[in-house]
């Protein structure tokens, strides 16, 4: 994917190992039909239980499941919002619901916009998190669009900015402060969470992490702590290596 003119920039000294998106490759594999053993949820379902981990990610699903499935992916990546579309809804309703997987999504900031999202969606919690991450996908290619239809002069301009400036300038020309207001993130907590240098450090923090963990673009993914190959991008070459995992 060409990236946009403006750098990716989180934090005064951030250098982020810029990672492209990941396009899937092909698949022939045959996933098993076999139905999936079920573990009981203490309130009935699964995909309700959802938490922070000490990774930085939030996690949905049974925290004790014989296999954990890791996301690294960026809210800004059209090949993240794909998954998001053609998979999720199977991860969610099929493999998280049967608690034998869980699903933890880390941000990984490789576009100009994933500082101050990753920033803003982690503010308001687990709970709204993966709602959130949905609406987000949904509504890329208009927000997105708006930031990569902008003049260069006022690109170039908000590249220039302060990092936290530039942050907030990019929520601003993508229309998403309106998009958090209306979703019950008031103006002053969105200032608020742009301009705390504990989170933009807390952002970078999970970048990082993906970076060791062998994450070199999005969606990326882990299979009990492995890192899938490059080419496993979307639900079609993920899935066989998942229904594989759980057996």
């Amino acid at each position: 994917m060409k990236r946009s003119p403006l750098a990716v920039a989180g934090a005064a000294a951030l250098a982020l190992a810029l990672g492209a998106c990941n396009k899937g490759g092909a698949s022939n594999a045959q996933v098993s039909s076999a139905p999936l053993k079920q573990i009981a949820a203490p309130q009935g379902d699964w995909t309700q239980v959802v938490s922070e981990t000490p990774e930085g990610g939030f996690r949905m699903g049974n925290p004790a499941a014989p296999v954990k499935l890791v996301e690294y992916a960026s809210l800004s990546c059209p090949f993240c919002a794909a998954f998001d579309r053609d998979g999720v809804p199977t991860l969610r309703d099929k493999y998280v619901k049967s608690g034998q997987v869980s699903w933890e999504y880390r941000p990984y900031m490789n576009h100009p916009t994933d500082p101050a999202l990753t920033v803003l969606v982690r503010c308001q919690g687990p709970d709204a998190f993966f709602g959130l991450a949905d609406q987000l996908y949904q509504s890329q290619t208009a927000w997105y669009g708006r930031v990569a239809d902008a003049p260069p002069a006022q690109l170039n301009a908000i590249q220039n900015m302060p990092p936290m400036q530039r942050n907030q300038a990019l929520v601003k020309l993508a229309g998403l402060d309106e998009f958090f207001r209306q979703r019950g993130m008031p103006q002053s907590k969105l200032d608020s969470c742009l301009t705390s240098q504990a989170n933009l450090d807390k952002a970078l923090e999970i970048t990082n992490r993906g970076n060791k963990d062998g994450i070199g673009g999005t969606p990326g993914f882990l299979i009990n702590g492995k890192a899938q190959a490059p080419d496993v991008a979307d639900w079609k070459t993920l899935e066989p290596l998942l229904r594989s995992a759980v057996g």
